[in-house]
């Protein structure tokens, strides 16, 4: 399997232009013959918590149709964070494109100290299978919650992904986070993080994919964008720039 994680720097609040990038950053993941591509926490707004419930929207977004047609045409899942809403409020999420069935809408759990004013908590979907693999998704903190990787792991999960917002002050706590829960459930992990400047964060990129063994596979730099595919049975690692 081909693992393709995009490393983004959004424009505040616009969608639009967002979506233009992502799908710049897809074509190149499907050249390079990627089986999924995950992008980072809130990958289509920006990490803007007084603006997302104005950016508020939903799976079924008519703008969202050029990543189903793409991910139908080949045959690759597309994963985008944007805010999403339920019952309780706002709420992070990522919208999970998979080849010829329904959009799905993976939501943040566990949200970070503070993200409480400004949003709300919602399940947390369950795996997916794709080729001979169970993929379980996590949304930037929930990676530092145990139950939410040992969850996965119950579930049958060997493949962890994390769509992150890490900061340069705390990109590498989290990167040897992500790598022990490798270790410890013998998951390949990959970890999409932004670059630049975003809400008030400036996020650390250091995108990077760790092997069932919690080793480090790859890493992208801490500015540009770009996207790494690692291919998780020979462990070849594929950079590319946008």
């Amino acid at each position: 399997m081909k693992l393709c994680i995009a490393q983004t720097k959004p424009l505040k609040g616009e969608i639009a232009q967002n979506i233009i990038n992502h799908i710049k950053l897809i074509n190149l993941a499907v050249k390079e013959g990627s089986d999924i591509i995950i992008f980072p926490e809130l990958s289509l707004t920006g990490y803007e918590p007084e603006l997302a419930k104005k950016l508020t929207t939903s799976k079924e977004d008519i703008r969202f149709d050029e990543f189903q047609q793409i991910c139908d045409s080949d045959q690759i899942v597309i994963g985008v964070g944007l805010p999403t809403k339920n019952e309780k409020g706002v709420c992070i999420s990522m919208v999970i494109f998979q080849p010829d069935k329904p959009r799905t809408t993976y939501t943040k759990a566990y949200l970070h100290p503070g993200e409480e004013k400004f949003f709300a908590t919602g399940p947390n979907s369950p795996p997916i299978t794709l080729m001979d693999k169970t993929l379980a998704f996590a949304i930037c903190y929930e990676t530092s919650i145990p139950e939410h990787a040992e969850n996965a792991y119950m579930n049958g999960a060997n493949v962890y992904l994390a769509s992150v917002l890490n900061t340069k002050d705390g990109v590498d706590k989290d990167i040897n986070r992500i790598s022990a829960i490798a270790k410890k459930y013998k998951m390949t992990a990959v970890m999409s993080n932004l670059v630049g400047k975003s809400g008030k964060y400036d996020c650390a990129g250091k995108s990077s994919c760790w092997n069932s063994e919690g080793t480090l596979i790859g890493q992208l730099d801490d500015a540009n964008e770009g996207i790494m595919v690692y291919d998780t049975e020979s462990e070849l690692i594929v950079k590319k720039r946008l």
